[in-house]
């Protein structure tokens, strides 16, 4: 295998400081689009959509749980799925503790068209703690989700609930850590430093950062 040119201290400074330059201006160019993304225009949810969770019958504003922002994305799993999806799984894989999400007012969910038992088990073997729940009617299809694999944002404002931002295919693989999910909802991180529309909810950095069972005691 050909290995990186071998080059001196000096020379792998000044590569690495042309690099940093571009890296700062992908994150300066992130950091606009994340901007642009919180003034996106929402759709209102006029349907209702049942969902079957281990607890009962849902519905979309219950998956918020409480919360203002929701976050769905949308696995895979079939009934009776001899080989459920490995892309999905590893993206699950991924996400971060919720706790740091639901101190932004954000909660995270899964949707699959496999019955709720099957859900369960596949989400025990794979030690997955997340909110998942079974789809049977156009939830999928109506948010862009047709036999494929997707992520959609919704905000509850009231009793209303609205559609505010989708995204699939590689748009999914830059997704994990809770930086990544905020940056996709209409109120973002919250913090001070970011250019949000007027009257948004923002405070100072690092500030409600907390290990992730002390938000609780807060």
């Amino acid at each position: 295998m050909p290995l990186p040119k071998i080059v001196s201290k000096a020379e792998w400074e000044a590569a690495r400081e042309a690099l940093l330059a571009k890296e700062k201006a992908a994150t300066r160019a992130r950091d606009a689009l994340a901007a642009e993304r919180r003034r996106l225009p929402m759709v209102p949810v006029e349907k209702r959509y049942a969902f079957e969770s281990p607890r009962g019958p849902r519905q979309l504003p219950d998956l918020f749980e409480g919360r203002r922002q929701l976050i769905v994305y949308h696995h895979m799993l079939k009934p009776a799925d001899q080989h459920p999806c490995s892309g999905c799984s590893m993206f699950v894989d991924n996400i971060g503790h919720l706790a740091h999400l639901q101190a932004r007012d954000t909660s995270l969910a899964l949707v699959s068209q496999a019955p709720i038992g099957e859900i369960e088990a596949f989400r025990k073997r794979m030690g997955w703690e997340l909110p998942w729940y079974t789809t049977s009617d156009d939830f999928n299809a109506d948010f862009g989700v047709d036999g494929g694999f997707g992520l959609n944002v919704f905000l509850r404002d009231g009793g209303r609930v609205y559609r505010t931002y989708f995204t699939n295919g590689r748009g999914v693989e830059a997704l994990g850590s809770t930086w990544t999910f905020l940056d996709l909802t209409p109120l973002g991180r919250q913090e001070t430093w970011e250019d949000s529309p007027a009257g948004w909810p923002q405070g100072q950095p690092y500030q409600w950062w907390r290990l992730h069972d002390e938000y609780s005691r807060d």
